[in-house]
């Protein structure tokens, strides 16, 4: 039997078109696939949100570079960015309600080698974006005296959300989905607490918060009157309401014997009257907390008529 002996020569060709054949067939040698998009995205009015991909070939054999994105498992073809050489991008409208999706990027090229052209495709792992529809940018104010209104400033409010100081609940009020108010609750002076906006999506920080002590004065010191009759009481603070006023957070522990409204002093006005009606008879008090050594009382007789 005769058998054919390979020269070195022929075994050196017979390696270097083994290893051409697998950089052909090798798409991450060839290119590189670099994901711009952010994970997580602001929401927008549009519903419109940005895809970006660098393809970045690696040899100058590579050409006729058509980057794709599937996205929600529909696949379209990427443009040019003016953003620079090799990049590409896709906009996106997202369908109403929804605040995540998955997506890939799939690219299409050819190598040329031996006169020919080899077509080539290769692509990125399964991605997801979320979609950030609620963000916190700032409190009007890092400090002030129970009571005073202080407003959030930032985006997708809903008059679902509250707003809570360290665990506290604060009387919260939704003015639009870009700004909300809270009343400062009745907590020790002089502490720092952490503002927190509470909704359906979770919990978002909104800063640090530090109540100032305060006082506040009464007038009369006590209440005698009959039932449906009605007497005028004072609240008077040292210095003038800020911007929303100032809420005195009244509570009875007589209900039923006590008729009163809300209590608020005016934003720049130092002192407000609020009118006290007598119900069912009974002796209890109004108690203010969070002002002076901590709670303050007004002792209130309903006497029958």
């Amino acid at each position: 039997m005769h058998t054919n002996r390979i020269s070195p020569a022929r075994k050196i060709t017979v390696w270097l078109s083994a290893l051409l054949a697998f950089a052909l067939f090798s798409g991450c040698d060839t290119v590189t696939l670099t994901d711009l998009t952010p994970k997580a995205m602001d929401a927008n009015p549009s519903h419109i949100y940005t895809f970006s991909l660098r393809v970045t070939p690696r040899t100058t054999t590579v050409s006729g570079i058509a980057p794709r994105i599937v996205v929600d498992g529909q696949n379209f073809g990427m443009k040019k960015s003016s953003l620079g050489e090799g990049i590409y991008d896709f906009e996106y409208q997202l369908p109403a309600g929804r605040d995540r999706l998955a997506y890939y990027f799939l690219v299409n090229y050819n190598v040329e080698g031996n006169a020919t052209q080899t077509p080539q495709e290769t692509y990125t792992q399964v991605e997801q974006v979320q979609i950030i529809g609620r963000k916190v940018l700032k409190l009007e104010a890092n400090r002030g005296p129970v009571g005073a209104r202080i407003s959030v400033v930032g985006r997708g409010f809903t008059p679902q959300d509250a707003i809570n100081l360290s665990g506290t609940p604060a009387r919260t009020v939704f003015e639009s989905p870009n700004a909300i108010s809270f009343f400062v609750p009745a907590l020790e002076a002089g502490r720092n607490y952490q503002v927190t906006l509470t909704g359906a999506t979770g919990d978002s920080p909104v800063g640090t918060f530090r109540v100032d002590p305060s006082s506040v004065a009464i007038s009369p010191t006590a209440l005698t009157l009959r039932t449906g009759e009605q007497q005028n009481l004072s609240f008077t603070l040292p210095n003038p309401a800020p911007a929303g006023g100032t809420l005195l957070d009244v509570t009875t522990d007589v209900p039923e014997s006590v008729i009163m409204h809300e209590v608020i002093v005016p934003a720049g006005q130092t002192s407000v009257t609020v009118s006290i009606g007598g119900g069912k008879p009974g002796t209890g008090s109004l108690f203010l907390k969070g002002f002076g050594s901590g709670e303050m009382s007004v002792p209130v007789t309903v006497s029958g008529r």
